[in-house]
């Protein structure tokens, strides 16, 4: 599985419709939408596969990408059926066979919604209906007596040679959203390796509080780098993040990449804590996503955005980094991370 910086043919993503994604504040949302879109397709650096439902669908998308002045000849809409707009998540994960020629093709891990919620079995075709329309090969993992195996996009980060960022939290927890309950440490970690080609698994501990998914790490920590990831950070000791970022940062410290060299662990800020209707939401700079041209940056009208933009800047000297307004995104309990999806070049 290449790298999120490596370069792109497209990025996927699926147009918004379902108002529980956004309870009572659906209206701003096809708006960031539009100017994620914006900004990905700026210069003709990258395609938009953009999922919809219908004809109508497609038109309401279409509208909002011309008043936000988004380069619609870069954007291909799909109708695809889905159940929400987490496209991250269900949307299929590519893998690529390095040589002369190089081929594409797209490992087909399962969707349950976070072993949460009913509303799934649509998501879960994306993968399918990808590789029949990108005529691609389909590898399903089926250890164990031919069991499905479920695996979100968000639930890992990779550097491109092999080794692959996660969360025990997410993959391993028995008892609460549990995906693979018959499926072991070292069996998950074959299945990795099979179908991914991660020979060197870090295992954190534990995501940020608010965190819908149950410990998703693409909120904590991110390569930024072969040998080099952004971890956050929370400073101060009563914040429910303190303690499991502390943590994760303790295990970093004894871990290696895949050829033995050390992590270089950059610290993240984390924003404030955002609260909607009482509820703590998972705002994290840590959910950016880097396309060909400009690394996209949620941002929460607060102190620690230039903190966050500025690490990031530096971090990605080869391309801009843009932040995007996420306070109305992140009701969704995500934001520009999750909605996103890469494929990679061929």
């Amino acid at each position: 599985m290449p790298a999120e910086w490596e370069p792109h043919e497209a990025t996927w993503l699926a147009w918004p419709h379902n108002s529980s994604d956004w309870p009572g504040k659906l209206a701003p949302i096809p708006w960031v939408y539009g100017e994620i879109v914006r900004r990905l397709t700026a210069a003709g650096h990258e395609t938009v596969r953009v999922l919809v439902n219908s004809a109508a669908h497609e038109r309401a998308a279409r509208r909002v990408l011309e008043k936000v002045g988004a380069e619609l000849g870069q954007v291909r809409f799909l109708r695809f059926h889905t159940n929400r707009g987490w496209t991250r998540d269900y949307g299929p994960l590519f893998v690529k066979r390095r040589g002369s020629p190089a081929e594409l093709a797209i490992a087909r891990f399962h969707f349950n919604a976070w072993a949460k919620y009913p509303d799934w079995k649509q998501d879960d075709r994306i993968p399918e209906l990808a590789a029949r329309r990108l005529r691609l090969r389909l590898f399903e993992p089926k250890p164990g007596g031919g069991r499905t195996v479920i695996l979100e996009g968000g639930s890992i980060d990779v550097n491109g040679r092999g080794t692959l960022l996660t969360t025990e939290e997410c993959l391993l927890d028995q008892g609460v959203q549990a995906r693979n309950p018959a499926l072991s440490r070292a069996e998950i970690e074959g299945v990795l390796r099979d179908y991914l080609g991660i020979t060197n698994v870090l295992w954190l501990g534990r995501g940020i509080a608010g965190d819908d998914t149950h410990g998703h790490v693409d909120d904590v920590c991110r390569f930024v780098g072969p040998d080099k990831v952004v971890l956050c950070e929370e400073p101060n000791p009563r914040d429910p993040n303190h303690q499991p970022l502390a943590e994760n940062r303790e295990r970093l410290q004894g871990m290696r990449a895949e050829d033995g060299s050390k992590l270089d662990v950059i610290s993240l800020p984390m924003p404030a804590p955002l609260l909607f209707d009482g509820q703590r939401l998972p705002a994290s700079y840590a959910n950016f996503y880097v396309a060909n041209a400009a690394v996209l940056v949620p941002t929460f009208n607060d102190s620690n955005d230039r903190v966050a933009l500025a690490i990031l800047s530096e971090v990605f000297a080869d391309r801009p980094v843009v932040g995007i307004h996420a306070v109305d995104l992140v009701w969704g309990l995500g934001t520009i991370h999750c909605l996103t999806q890469q494929e990679p070049a061929r």
